[in-house]
């Protein structure tokens, strides 16, 4: 689990926030960087092919290790590859550059899928956060390993070898999977091609509306929309430059918000899973989904306090913390409404309503934060927690205990 959270972790910011350092130094502008950067979008489109991962088998002979492996080695590879094409174009090339870019993050997204559907099938739901720690805390070094190293080493070598670098490292959680066991679900098979159809795109949606009906289901849909915002809002592109603008070299933003932030982050995710162990996801949810939200607040101060290392470490100490302790709570919730029958498509569904809203943000960032400055930005990232608690008002007794029957 540590290292399919660290494969999975690792693409992640390789076509986000350390994709807009590379961009920044060959003079593309801010407004195209958090475009470029937003290739992190394909993430939450992947519920569009994840009844792929649970009906077919992977291609190319890979099936032999089963449905979950054998697609999770196609998307490892496929990482592997877009990685080493955007090293040998670079953004001199910028077309086709966007174009591994897209790639990257197509495959990242993909062996996300079968990640979480590995993990919800390969164990029960009372060690699913013990599960999501271990997989936060390889995720997370991941994140140090694609920031704070890859950061350090652009400031000696050609980004170019630093992607270079990078691509051969996963070949660490291709030999994982390779030594993985694929879990023991059956599955339903299709009988024909329309019955194919209804299994893999019609069912998984229905069922979600039809255990839960339909108000509460809707309710909770526009919830998972709006309650990450604030954090999504700003793991994109806009970040890094926003650092630069601050005034921070890129070796006090490596040390402090990559590996310094990362640890912390590490502390919070094992905190966040021992609150899902004693008092189920749904109650740390809610008291999460405040706290982390309103930390986007704490960028101000970077403003007011611009090129302070100490400020800055405060504001990441607290961001990072409670962004960590966010994690558990959220991925056990998605986890506990998931129906097994359709594990990936319902699990990925789920997951990119929670990303879409903010990474849509994301997209327009930087021309936002061009018209009306990065504080009103952060500013308007967090009004975002007002419908969403609102909503937590109503959802409370429905779900407050979800998970708490295999909670200790």
């Amino acid at each position: 689990m540590f290292l399919f959270g660290f494969s999975s972790g690792l693409p992640f910011l390789l076509v986000g926030g350390t994709l807009a350092y590379w961009l920044k130094e060959h003079g593309v502008v801010l407004s195209e960087i958090t475009v470029i950067a937003s290739a992190g979008m394909l993430y939450v489109f992947k519920f569009a092919w994840a009844p792929l991962l649970d009906h077919w088998r992977a291609p190319l002979g890979l099936a032999r290790l089963g449905r979950r492996r054998g697609w999770l080695l196609l998307a490892q590879a496929g990482v592997v590859a877009g990685l080493v094409a955007m090293a040998l174009l670079t953004p001199a090339r910028l077309p086709w550059f966007v174009v591994a870019t897209l790639a990257v993050a197509f495959f990242g997204a993909t062996q996300d899928i079968a990640v979480d559907a590995w993990r919800i099938e390969i164990a029960p739901p009372s060690q699913q956060g013990a599960l999501v720690a271990t997989y936060s805390l390889g995720y997370r070094i991941a994140l140090m390993a694609a920031g704070a190293f890859a950061l350090f080493l652009a400031d000696h070598v050609r980004w170019d070898l630093v992607y270079l670098v990078l691509a051969g490292i996963m070949l660490v959680p291709i030999a994982a999977n390779l030594a993985a066991r694929e879990p023991d679900v059956v599955q339903r098979h299709a009988t024909g091609w329309k019955d194919a159809m209804r299994l893999a795109v019609v069912d998984p949606f229905v069922d979600f509306f039809r255990r839960y009906g339909g108000v509460l289901a809707l309710a909770t849909l526009v919830f998972l929309l709006l309650f990450k915002i604030p954090e999504q809002a700003t793991i994109g592109g806009i970040m890094g430059p926003f650092y630069l603008d601050m005034g921070f070299s890129k070796t006090q933003i490596a040390a402090i918000t990559k590996v310094y932030g990362i640890w912390i982050g590490i502390a919070g995710a094992f905190a966040g899973g021992a609150m899902v162990v004693r008092w189920g996801p749904w109650r740390p949810l809610c008291a999460m989904v405040v706290l982390c939200g309103s930390c986007n607040l704490l960028y101000l101060l970077l403003i007011a306090f611009p090129a302070n290392p100490w400020m800055l470490t405060l504001v990441i100490s607290a961001e990072n913390f409670t962004l960590g302790m966010l994690g558990p709570p959220t991925v056990a919730f998605l986890s506990a409404l998931v129906n097994r029958e359709h594990t990936a498509t319902q699990y990925a569904l789920l997951s990119s309503l929670v990303n879409l809203p903010g990474k849509v943000l994301g997209i327009f960032a930087g021309g936002i934060a061009m018209q009306v400055g990065y504080g009103a930005y952060f500013v308007i990232t967090v009004l975002a927690l007002v419908p969403a608690t609102l909503l937590l008002v109503y959802l409370w007794p429905h779900y407050r205990d979800v998970g708490r029957e295999d909670a200790a």
